[in-house]
């Protein structure tokens, strides 16, 4: 398979960006004091079968997902604030239950609100797992990944452009810190003789936002990061998660999501998660 160009990647989202922003509004006023915001969100899917001649396994799929947006803002600065924690599971047949979701990002932002055009910013960034991942050979679960392991930090230092509130990007130089235990090969480095479960890079960082009603009761979500450092334009680290959700009701809504990802040192492929799910949502906390 072809490596993925991320480069080509990185220049398809700037065009989108930049035909978002075209439409958007003007800045409306900023609220001072804490905003605060919680949102959870339980998806199922079931199928059973009982004397169906046509055949057929009975499955089960759970997913949970959380989200929250937490930020503090005052005339000279803002606090920005955000988890996303997504897990599932599906049961086909007589098997056991397998693991098809399973994400932490938890991400802080501080910005100098300096009523210039860009703010300079501080920002850390942490991505894992709740639990260990398996891959499946034969039907014998094979032990790859698990809670920290690997684990992803990112610390970020630069300018932001916040044009609007449904918009903001922001461009730094950065470190990316990748820790592992019983799984070195996410951070160990093949040209050394040595197993390393840890790796430090420095580079940088790019982090583009974009959250919008794109028409009544559909909301488009997406964040693009990537990093690099500076080895090879097209080794930049890729990852891209973009969401639709369609409001039905006050509490039932249809989401469509996809991830792509793309690090050399994982894969020379990119890597790529979609799911559709109808689910019932609730906003635990809004102010």
């Amino acid at each position: 398979m072809r490596p993925f160009n991320s480069g080509a990647l990185a220049v398809v989202a700037l065009l989108l960006a930049g035909s978002a922003l075209s439409a958007q509004d003007a800045l409306p006023e900023d609220s001072l004091g804490w905003r605060r915001q919680i949102v959870g969100q339980l998806n199922l899917s079931q199928v059973s079968f009982d004397n169906w001649a046509q055949g057929g396994e009975n499955s089960l799929a759970w997913q949970v997902v959380g989200a929250g947006r937490f930020r503090y803002q005052q005339p000279r600065y803002r606090w920005d604030n955000s988890f996303d924690l997504n897990f599932g599971k599906t049961k086909l047949g007589g098997a056991n239950y397998r693991k098809s979701v399973d994400d932490i990002a938890v991400a802080s932002v501080l910005a100098y609100r300096s009523g210039t055009l860009l703010e300079p910013y501080a920002s850390v960034a942490l991505q894992t797992q709740f639990a260990r991942g398996y891959r499946y050979e034969n039907d014998v679960a094979v032990p790859i990944s698990d809670f920290m392991d690997p684990g992803y930090l990112t610390q970020s230092v630069g300018l932001a452009w916040k044009p609007s509130e449904s918009f903001t990007t922001r461009l730094g130089g950065a470190l990316k810190e990748t820790f592992t235990s019983d799984f070195p090969a996410y951070a160990d480095d093949a040209a050394t003789t040595n197993i390393e479960t840890t790796r430090v890079e420095s580079g940088l960082n790019s982090v583009t936002e974009l959250n919008k009603e794109v028409a009544h009761n559909l909301l488009l979500a997406s964040k693009l990061e990537l990093f690099s450092n500076l080895d090879a334009f097209n080794q930049i680290d890729v990852n891209w998660i973009s969401s639709v959700t369609a409001k039905v009701s006050s509490y039932v809504n249809v989401n469509f999501n996809v991830r792509v990802l793309y690090d050399r040192d994982i894969s020379v492929a990119r890597q790529l998660n979609q799911s559709l799910a109808l689910g019932v949502g609730y906003t635990l906390l809004l102010d």
